[in-house]
């Protein structure tokens, strides 16, 4: 009698591979997406509450560059002491305390009176949500080897465009409707009715969240087992020799050359983050509610092309011409915008090319540190690198709002952005160990 079962060393281990990891994304994949989108909504709707705000109470563009700016300050203080939490403590408790903490503030930014409320509330706001982002990077590292994480950090990397368009469509509309109900302005509401959600996330991932794959009770114990030697076993981790204690990932040079190409492509993308609608307006179009609406364009086209890229870097296993490529074309974009065209419909386009190249950079760069770190310099050396590029935070708002008053353009930001984009790329290609992936198949 024919025997039709399929002998078990038959069945292509790869596919097993890829199927079991298919079942991790789906479990874990769609709930932090969610909270990132929130995380990244509650930071960046200062940009569309700037259109309301600083008229209704007297804030000048240097102030609102420093409000942001204020926000990186302590968000680079906290970033490398959460992180090393979570590795003691576990992502459930690590996640649900940022997000409770950071979704109280963000609510109530919505009673911000004067500049000094304004700067006391930011700074809170970069403590809590501080490691919430190297802490997801960390976290994937506990679930995915190096050759798959280009693409899953580009789901995360399209969240900010997502944010970008639920920024556009819901800010506005809260601006321009609400406006008035319980005497309220409509930019109060955007804080309350968008720093909300954390507040239900936070208690959602206590439950939730699994730290590692050993606690996940939705998996058996030989797909337990399957993704623990997948990780023990991937030949890129810590190929540059850097050992498990933060203390070697403090003097490792590396480190700081990775911190420098996240700084210059951070500049890049919170320019666009914060200063889009700005340019928007620029053209006349004072509606907030249009001009939300045209934000979102950009910031479409992005959440597409960074899934596109990063799998393409995957699918192709090489990571430095893919980030170099897409950060010296965010520069061109960026820099034809100092031409000025007439046209909205050019500006949108130039806009979203830029978008799209720079947003595409940043799942690429987060594919790269985890191949040289791991334990203990993983946490420190992924919340470092992150803290020292996101000074840009700092230094990027303020010298973009000094520089938009005092000249009334944003062109010689626009040029410097542009240059800091290419010494980026430079730095990648010629200063970063080129390390060998297996394809995917």
């Amino acid at each position: 009698m024919l025997n039709t079962s399929t002998p078990a060393q038959s069945i292509d281990p790869a596919s097993l591979d890829n199927a079991l990891y298919r079942k991790v994304s789906m479990r874990i994949i769609p709930f932090l997406f969610i909270c990132y989108v929130i995380s990244f909504l509650d930071r960046i709707n200062i940009g569309f509450a700037q259109l309301q705000m600083k008229q209704n109470l007297g804030f000048s563009d240097a102030m609102y560059g420093l409000g942001i700016a204020i926000f990186y300050i302590a968000y680079v203080l906290f970033e490398v002491p959460s992180n090393l939490l979570l590795e003691r403590f576990g992502a459930r408790k690590t996640f649900t305390r940022i997000m409770l903490l950071w979704g109280m503030v963000s609510v109530g930014m919505a009673w911000v009176s004067t500049p000094s409320h304004f700067y006391a509330m930011r700074f809170l706001l970069g403590i809590f949500e501080a490691g919430f982002f190297p802490g997801i990077v960390l976290y994937l590292t506990y679930w995915y080897p190096a050759k798959r994480r280009a693409a899953v950090m580009s789901i995360f990397f399209a969240g900010v465009a997502v944010a970008g368009i639920l920024g556009g469509l819901i800010s506005g509309w809260i601006m321009r409707d609400m406006a008035g109900v319980l005497g309220m302005y409509g930019w109060q509401w955007m804080f309350i009715i968008e720093g909300s959600p954390a507040l239900i996330l936070a208690f959602v991932a206590y439950f939730y969240i699994d730290d590692r794959p050993a606690q996940a009770t939705w998996l058996d114990a030989r797909e337990q087992q399957q993704l623990t030697n997948n990780l023990v076993n991937d030949p890129h981790r810590a190929q540059s020799g850097l050992t498990h204690s933060f203390s070697s990932a403090l003097s490792n040079p590396l480190v700081y050359q990775l911190a420098f190409v996240y700084f210059s492509l951070s500049c890049a993308s919170l320019t666009l983050n914060f200063w889009m609608p700005i340019m928007i307006r620029d053209f006349g179009i004072s509606n907030v509610l249009s001009i939300s609406l045209y934000s979102a364009i950009p910031n479409a086209f992005a959440a597409v092309g960074v899934i596109l890229i990063a799998r393409h870097s995957d699918k192709h296993a090489e990571r430095r011409k893919h980030f170099s490529v897409c950060v010296i074309g965010g520069a061109l974009f960026l820099s034809l915008l100092t031409l000025h065209p007439t046209s909205l419909v050019l500006t949108l386009a130039l806009l979203s090319a830029a978008a799209v190249l720079i947003f595409s950079g940043l799942p690429i760069f987060w594919a790269v540190p985890a191949t040289y770190l791991s334990g203990t310099a993983a946490a420190g050396g992924i919340a470092l690198i992150s803290s020292i590029g996101m000074l840009s935070g700092i230094v990027s708002p303020w010298l973009v709002g000094q520089i938009k008053t005092r000249t009334g353009s944003m062109d010689n930001a626009l040029y410097l952005l542009s240059v800091l984009l290419v010494m980026s790329a430079i730095t990648m290609l010629f200063f970063v160990k080129n390390n060998k992936y297996k394809k995917l198949n």
